[in-house]
């Protein structure tokens, strides 16, 4: 067969995250609002823009977000904020690296039925620590023939990945839900994605643009589709 590998991302496609992120950005915007209004003051967007901004130097995940966030809180507030909600800020990060691995539905049985005709391997990014924590809790990883965790999901780590694998692109399906980080570096390469798409993101994810029909692209709106998806392309990809 053409196709061999499939990766997943994990991150709002073996697992919620997302939402426990939302949720604490409204929590933020609730301590900020005590200092200023929010609607005139941009919260949304000067926090967005103070995270971009810092990608290179903290990477992606909760340690990164919450000193961008104590750095657009002390920005916004003109350094009013009081040190008791620099602290509430900190409790937030701390929150989001406890909260429960809560599996998607239909996930499990969606990677139990691919794992038993193919090889898969789970990439995903961000915080080390965090991410080995919430693998270890998902109860999945036994099905992984690897774990990659990286600081960044880009052309050039699929294409560093690849070569570890000692696989070509075009034998390679990336199945998640963000285009920016799991879809369009696969298909520039020559590989094939299937996109899954989590009913909230982070913005920063959506800075990609992928053809709607795209002939290397599937997509699935929940998980049940995932193994009909990799079934379509390893036809698709029969020479």
């Amino acid at each position: 067969m053409s196709i061999q590998l499939i990766g997943f991302d994990a991150d709002d496609t073996l697992w919620r995250s997302q939402d426990y992120f939302d949720q604490a950005q409204l929590e933020f915007e609730r301590i900020v609002g005590g200092y200023v209004d929010l609607r005139d003051a941009r919260v949304h967007e000067r926090l967005y823009d103070v995270e971009k901004r810092n990608i290179a130097l903290f990477g992606y995940g909760v340690k990164g977000m919450v000193l961008s966030m104590i750095e657009a809180a002390v920005a916004i507030t003109g350094e009013k904020i009081s040190a008791q909600d620099v602290h509430r800020i900190v409790h937030l990060g701390k929150d989001l690296l406890q909260h429960p691995v809560e599996l998607l539905p239909s996930i499990r049985e969606a990677v139990e039925a691919i794992a038993a005709d193919y090889e898969v391997v789970l990439i995903t990014k961000g915080d080390l620590f965090h991410q080995e924590a919430k693998v270890r809790q998902c109860g999945l990883a036994g099905l992984f023939r690897r774990i990659e965790i990286v600081s960044e999901k880009d052309t050039a780590t699929y294409a560093r990945l690849l070569e570890e694998f000692a696989l070509p692109a075009e034998r390679f399906v990336m199945v998640g839900n963000s285009l920016r980080s799991d879809i369009a570096p696969v298909l520039a390469l020559g590989g094939w994605g299937i996109h899954m798409p989590y009913h909230t993101v982070w913005a920063h994810e959506n800075e990609a643009e992928v053809a709607e029909d795209a002939p290397r692209l599937r997509r699935v709106d929940s998980a049940a589709g995932l193994p009909a998806a990799v079934r379509d392309l390893a036809a698709a990809a029969q020479p």
